[in-house]
């Protein structure tokens, strides 16, 4: 019988001036480090066996140097016979991991301060200016660093699906960078703030859809675990399962094999792509018909034919698609990481769905020829990916009704599954480590609803999230148990209803804490404080209270930045707010204080401006008349910070000294 579970330990290294040691903490069996042993003590009629003990090894300063690896065994324990061997793991060299974490805490803004710079943004999509690099959206480029724009794409996409102009904001970028690219093959492939914004745009409305077209693929992979190998240089021809009656493995045979798979899945994958035209969002392809129509302008020439396609298809396929199979956590497809061997099998496959999305043109010319067993399949791809593509842009862009201002995904789409364990409480009392009960959670914008499986015909209880008022954490020793959080609802007669929920580990915890509280981040029955205890004879086992209402305050903001998020305009424009107050004096001395920049004198040496003194001294009053209203909408947001800070301050104070 194969027996699967986990180990879950504290390890921590004691050096003083009379001895060194080694410390477990068994948080849920035997230690070994050299010729150094403890066991822990036996667990009896029990198959979930909790410890919580603490094991100490005296160690010599030689054996620190010489290294070595701790050892934790877990034995089944059997009265007569040997006990049973369960299994073991091993950690290498004996260290610490410290990790800094910063909490930053901003300060939201009533949306009212926020409209003016809300005005602009959308001014530079609805009204570009006619003098070129002029509009706030360019000068926000200017000022925002390599390493934050990616969040400041994420933000501005936010923006403007908010606004319902997202794609005339992608529109806007995609134009100019198009306008600015004179070599079709270098079209997109920098990290420019428009392919950034595409990227982001594509994570934020399309990621249900790439699930819809991945995940059974990506499921297959990662239970069928094949060895596949085609670098001649990294086969191993021992991790490979004999595959013949008549011997070892030959690496020819292990190479076909791997060619076959590979070319299986391969093939499925791009079937499964180039069939999903209906699945893609609306909004997802009228934004590449936009994409489509600019390059098209650009490069109309019978040579750059393709450049179109690669437009697209390098978003589609190089950017969302490839990435997807090669992390396939990252885009929650998975919920963990793969191991070694599928890993390498998704790597191998990612390589071949670029050269599809580059439509084989770079075949043959890489130093990877080992891939060169794949080149027919992807050729014989080209032509379906391409007719896929003009499939995709083959919509009118009326048809497409405006997303939703207040969130990305339908209300019946689901946000986040699976099994959790649950409980709920019926007043104020005890509750076992047993109560809770295994059940299929469900999660949308509208409801929290879980059944005892998967069954579409099993009975649901559903929780409007509208009547969720406190999503929390529990303390572990309220129940004992590790990983619990709350749910506690209001109905209309305003009585509380609280569930607990036990989830598998810290990060299955959070990731459900953080979809909850963004599901019902706009409900009016959220409760400032809370309850982190349970209620245990007579009284609360957080603040040893009896009849107290709550003692600690709720965290309904504090979430998980996820592509799922709920749009929330007053963040997102309090974020390109702190962009630009730390570009403020980059803006200030390029367009305001100075007559003619350097920069400014390179663009018009170098051909980018009329040339000409009027037309450029024309050109610099128009930009700096730009930066002017920009930098006054930032001066004003930055004297209601200020202001509200003061109001705050003003009220801390009065409550301390008020008696």
């Amino acid at each position: 019988e194969e027996v699967q579970g986990e180990i879950h330990l504290g390890l921590e290294l004691l050096r003083d001036a009379k001895r060194i040691g080694l410390r477990c903490h068994f948080i849920e069996a035997r230690i070994l480090f050299n010729n150094h042993s403890a066991e822990t003590s036996i667990i009896k009629k029990t198959r979930y066996p909790h410890w919580s003990e603490t094991l100490e090894l005296e160690l010599e300063n030689r054996e620190l140097t010489e290294g070595g690896s701790v050892t934790v065994e877990v034995w089944d324990w059997d009265m007569v016979g040997k006990n049973d061997f369960l299994g073991k793991v091993k950690r290498g060299k004996l260290g610490a991991l410290r990790l800094k974490v910063r909490l930053v805490e901003d300060l939201i803004l009533p949306s009212m301060y926020y409209q003016p710079l809300i005005d602009l943004l959308v001014e530079s999509v609805i009204s570009p200016a006619e003098v070129e690099d002029s509009s706030p959206l360019t000068m926000l480029e200017e000022v925002t660093t390599v390493e934050s724009r990616q969040d400041v794409a994420m933000t501005l996409v936010k923006i403007y699906l908010g606004q319902g102009l997202v794609v005339p904001f992608l529109d806007y970028l995609s134009t100019r960078e198009v306008n600015h690219t004179s070599d079709p093959n270098t079209l997109f492939r920098s990290n420019s703030l428009a392919s950034k914004a595409m990227e982001q745009f594509m994570k934020a409305v399309g990621m249900l859809y790439l699930h819809e077209v991945l995940k059974p693929i990506i499921n297959r992979i990662f239970e069928e675990k094949k060895y596949i190998e085609l670098d001649p240089c990294k086969i191993d021809l021992n991790r490979t399962r004999r595959i013949s009656f008549k011997g070892a493995v030959s690496e020819a045979e292990l190479r076909e094999s791997s060619v076959e798979m590979l070319q299986g899945y391969l093939s499925s994958i791009v079937e499964s792509i180039v069939g999903s035209v209906a699945q893609c969002p609306p909004v997802m392809r009228v934004a590449f018909k936009q994409l489509h129509k600019r390059v098209e302008e650009q490069f109309p020439e019978p040579e750059n034919e393709d450049v179109k396609y690669l437009a697209i298809s390098g978003f589609f396929f190089l950017r969302f698609f490839a990435p997807a199979i090669l992390t396939p956590k990252l885009f929650h497809l998975r919920d963990q990481h793969a191991d070694t061997r599928t890993s390498r099998t998704l790597l191998l496959l990612a390589k071949a769905v670029q050269s599809v999305g580059n439509l084989g043109l770079q075949l043959g010319h890489g130093k990877e020829l080992w891939m060169e067993p794949l080149h027919p399949i992807i050729l014989c791809s080209v032509a379906s990916v391409k007719d896929f593509l003009d499939k995709l842009i083959d919509i009118d862009q009326d048809s497409v009704s405006e997303v939703p201002q207040r969130a990305v995904f339908l209300p019946s789409v689901t946000v986040k599954e699976g099994y959790l364990q649950k409980h709920k409480a019926e007043g104020p009392q005890l509750l076992s480590r047993f109560a809770f009960k295994k059940r299929y959670f469900w999660l949308s914008s509208e409801t929290l609803s879980y059944a005892k499986t998967l069954d579409p015909w099993q009975v649901r209880s559903s929780i409007p999230i509208q009547c969720v008022c406190v999503v929390e954490r529990v303390d572990e020793n309220a129940f004992q148990q590790q990983h619990v959080m709350q749910v506690v609802t209001q109905d209309n007669d305003g009585q509380m209803h609280t569930i607990y929920i036990q989830c598998k580990n810290v990060n299955e915890l959070n990731q459900w804490l953080s979809a909850i509280r963004k599901a019902s981040i706009y409900n009016e029955r959220m409760l400032p404080s809370f309850h982190p205890g349970a209620y245990r004879s007579g009284k609360w086992t957080c603040c040893l209270q009896a009849n107290r209402t709550s003692c600690s305050r709720t965290h309904s903001a504090v979430t998980l930045g996820d592509w799922s998020d709920p749009l929330d305009p007053d963040a997102e424009t309090q974020t390109i707010y702190k962009q630009l107050l730390q570009g403020r004096d980059k803006l200030r001395k390029q367009y305001v204080e100075a007559e003619t920049t350097t920069e400014e004198e390179k663009r018009l040496n170098s051909g980018l401006l009329p040339d000409g003194t009027d037309s450029s001294r024309q050109l610099l009053k128009h930009r700096q008349a730009a930066a002017a209203r920009l930098l006054g909408v930032v001066l004003d947001l930055e004297q209601a910070h200020a202001t509200f800070q003061q109001r705050e301050r003003e009220e801390a104070s009065s409550l301390i000294l008020t008696p």
